[in-house]
Formats: structure tokens, C-alpha cells, sequence
């Protein structure tokens, strides 16, 4: 069968988790942690000095490669032991291209048990992605996996597609895509992305995590140091919120510390002895550092919501009311109860006070048009960028020439790659619109 009659794989990749499935689903059929513990004891059991060594150490480079996990399995692996932990993707960006390309064998032949070559695939990227990295990714797929056709889709153009309620959707907007290792404020106009508008905010969901961990250890919270990370992470995950107000929340705690502490009860793994701990603070003060960076970066006093504005600022002044109206929420660590209204609450308070300083300045005869601001929350905002992908690559246009206007970027095809070489990966036109 021909692989345009077969459901596209669409793989989401991120710095904490990457996201896989066919295309056509709403959910991906599996969330992996993007890390790989790789087994280079075989490397050193040759020292190379003669044919027959050089041939053992020839062999030895065959069994590393052939010797890893991914994932959970990796996670899970003994800390002291033969297999390395790597994370191919740190910030947003691919730093080992040769364990990324063991990870996707991972994830095509052993979780998504299929042939690449039977499979039309859309890889996501981040919006900072350089030419080069979009090379490797071409090379990689075509070289290596021998996949007929690839596509390679903008994380922020996927969100904004995801977050739209009509058939028509509305492709002008900011979105707010706060990931695991990176947050990027990308500004979005007709589809096409205005590069020099591209924020970033230097805090993240792993960021949290690392907070949640030093409030609990600075409190002196017994926690297994070997399982510490892990534990902060769900910690996070299950009980952290975004307060309206810090101080006032901290008025409710100390008023009532038996309503809003939580009790963390767990088994250590090595012993498997009992302990346990309470949740207290951090629970508030985790995610408020998205609102007051101060807390975790001593250096940088920038809130996200100024952050945004400064985003729609710096974009032509024509777009900044659609701009302001469809603010996208995407990725897991926007999914912290509270979090939508509180952005909303302040970046809608920066733009008031600018057209009440502005109506001040002009007088009373000519005064500003009051601007619409909405930060759009939805359902599916933790895995949007991979629902974006199953959506665009469950087109029929997906495999033909281009996807039309809002995805303007033609689906590169084995044929292309064998003629001009992996230079077809190398741009992306939702760069290239009129501003």
C-alpha cells in the first residue's frame, strides 16, 4: 500500500517529553521522556593498538550501539551502574544528534511498532531552531529511517491551530508555549511568524520543579536525595497552583494550615522504609516565579506578562489588537489551576494603564479605543502542539504539494531529498510573510 494511504506518525519533540502517535488522533499514543541511558562500557574494553583490538573495539562500538533504553526504562535503570543518562534536547534544542536519532528508533520500531518507510512523518521544531539543525533532521530521517516524505512544522503554529474552536480557524496570535526546558513567546499573523518579535523567558517547567525542591530541602523535608527530583516533579504536578494574590495567600496558609498544607507520603527504594512530608508554601510559590522571577533568578525582574506585551509591542502596530485578543496557552506547565486568569488579570492591567497614561497625554478631546485582551485556555493546551501536528498531517493536502495558506511549507518527499540533497529542510516559509 502506498505510504500516502497510511496514517501519518507525527512526533512532538521536547526537552522534558516527546510526544508520538499517528496522525488522525486526539491524544499521542505515547508521552516519553526525552532521555536516553546508553551503555558505553563496551567502548573501553579495547585499547585499539593492533588489527585484532581495533576489530574488538569495531565490535564494541556495534554492541553500544545496539545496548540503550529510552524513557521510562532509562529512568528507571540503577543510578550507579554501566548506563549513562543522556538528554539529546536541552533548552528546545537537539545538543546530540546521535542519541536523538537512537531515541526515534526507540520510539518507531518499539512504541509506535511500525516501518518508517511505510509512513509519511511530521516532526516538530522549535522556533529557534537554526538551518543546520533542520538539516540533521532531514538527514537523519531520510538517511537513516528512508521515510518517504517528512514534514517539519513550527511548535507555535501547531498550538495556535489547536487552540481554535472553528473550522476557519483565526491564525493571528501570541502563543505562550511554557515546555519543560523552554518558554517562548511567539507572535503568530495570517499564519506566518514575525522572527523579530520572538521573546524568550529564561524560566521553565523544570525550573519549577528545581524551586518546589530547594523550598522542600530548605525547610529541611526529609526526602530520599536518590529519588529528590522525581518526587519534587509530582509534587509540582499534583498539588502546585497559581495564586491571584502572594501575600494574601500567605495570610490564608498561616490562617489555616490544616486546609491548604498537604501531607506527601511515600516508601525511599533502596530501604523501602516509610517517610513522609508536608506541602506547604511551594505549593503557591512554584509557579509565582513565572510572575515574580526575582524568587529564582536574582538578575532578572521581567514578569511573563510584560514579557507578552513586549512581544506584541515590538510587532507592527496593525497587528497588536488581534495580537492582544488570542493569547494561546500551550504546553503542560500552563496547566496550573489559576494560571490562565492571573496572566490574563496582569497583562490586561499593563495594557490599561498605557491607554490611561496615553488618554492623560492626549486630553479630553481625543482619547484610545479600549483593547480587547484574551488569554485563551482549552482542554488539550498540554498537548497541543502534537494534536496541531495530527491535525495538519490528517489533510488530504498533507501529501501533496503544499497545505494551502496556513501552512504554506510543502511536505518534502524522498524523491526531493535524493535530487537537492537535505538544503529542502533547511527553511521554513511561515518565516517569510509580509512583515
Amino acid at each position: 500500500m502506498d505510504a500516502a494511504f497510511r496514517p501519518a506518525v507525527v512526533i512532538d519533540n521536547g526537552t522534558g517529553y516527546t510526544k508520538v502517535g499517528l496522525a488522525g488522533n486526539v491524544e499521542p499514543s505515547f508521552s516519553i521522556p526525552t532521555v536516553v541511558a546508553v551503555n558505553e562500557s563496551f567502548l573501553n574494553q579495547s585499547d585499539g593498538r593492533n588489527m585484532g583490538n581495533y576489530l574488538a573495539q569495531y565490535n564494541a562500538g556495534i554492541m553500544a550501539d545496539l545496548d540503550y533504553f529510552i524513557g521510562e526504562e532509562a529512568l528507571s535503570l540503577p543510578t550507579s551502574g554501566v548506563y549513562n543518562l543522556s538528554y539529546p534536547i536541552q533548552r528546545s534544542k537537539v545538543t546530540n544528534w546521535d542519541t536523538m536519532e537512537k531515541f526515534w528508533q526507540q520510539c518507531i520500531y518499539n512504541y509506535l511498532n511500525c516501518d518508517p518507510e511505510d509512513h509519511y512523518f511530521l516532526l516538530t521544531e522549535s522556533p529557534i531552531t537554526s538551518p543546520e539543525d533542520r538539516e540533521y533532521m532531514g538527514e537523519i530521517m531520510f538517511e537513516t529511517f528512508n521515510v518517504p516524505g517528512l514534514y517539519i512544522a513550527v511548535q507555535p503554529i501547531l498550538a495556535l491551530s489547536a487552540g481554535c474552536s472553528t473550522d476557519k480557524p483565526q491564525m493571528t496570535g501570541v502563543v505562550v508555549d511554557i515546555g519543560d526546558g523552554a518558554t517562548h513567546v511567539v507572535p503568530v499573523v495570517d499564519g506566518y511568524i514575525i522572527g523579530s518579535s520572538i521573546k524568550s523567558f529564561p524560566i521553565s517547567g523544570n525550573d519549577v520543579t528545581q524551586i518546589v525542591l530547594q523550598l522542600l530541602q530548605e525547610r529541611g523535608e526529609l526526602i530520599p536525595p536518590e529519588d529528590s527530583l522525581g518526587i519534587a516533579r509530582k509534587v509540582k504536578e499534583m498539588y502546585c497552583y497559581t495564586s491571584s494574590d502572594i501575600v494574601k495567600e500567605y495570610i490564608k496558609h498561616d490562617k489555616k494550615p490544616d486546609k491548604y498544607i498537604k501531607k506527601w507520603a511515600g516508601v525511599k527504594p533502596k530501604t523501602r522504609v516509610p517517610f513522609s512530608f508536608d506541602v506547604g508554601y511551594e505549593r503557591f510559590l512554584g509557579p509565582e516565579v513565572f510572575f515574580h522571577p526575582a524568587i529564582y533568578i536574582s538578575d532578572y525582574g521581567t514578569p511573563l506578562s510584560e514579557v507578552i506585551d513586549n512581544c506584541v509591542q515590538s510587532a507592527p502596530i496593525d497587528t497588536r489588537r488581534g495580537l492582544y485578543k488570542n493569547v494561546v496557552l500551550s504546553g503542560g506547565s500552563t496547566m496550573f489551576k489559576g494560571f490562565q486568569k492571573r496572566l490574563q488579570k496582569d497583562l490586561k492591567k499593563i495594557v490599561d494603564d498605557r491607554i490611561t497614561t496615553s488618554n492623560a497625554r492626549l486630553g479630553v478631546d481625543v482619547k484610545s479605543q479600549p483593547v480587547e485582551v484574551n488569554v485563551v485556555s482549552h482542554p488539550i493546551q498540554r498537548s497541543a502542539v502534537w494534536f496541531g501536528g495530527s491535525v495538519v498531517a490528517s489533510l488530504p493536502e498533507f501529501y501533496e504539494l503544499s497545505l494551502g495558506y496556513f501552512f504554506p511549507q510543502s511536505c518534502n518527499t524522498k524523491e526531493d531529498y535524493d535530487e537537492h540533497g537535505a538544503s529542502i529542510c533547511r527553511t521554513s516559509p511561515i518565516f517569510k510573510g509580509m512583515y
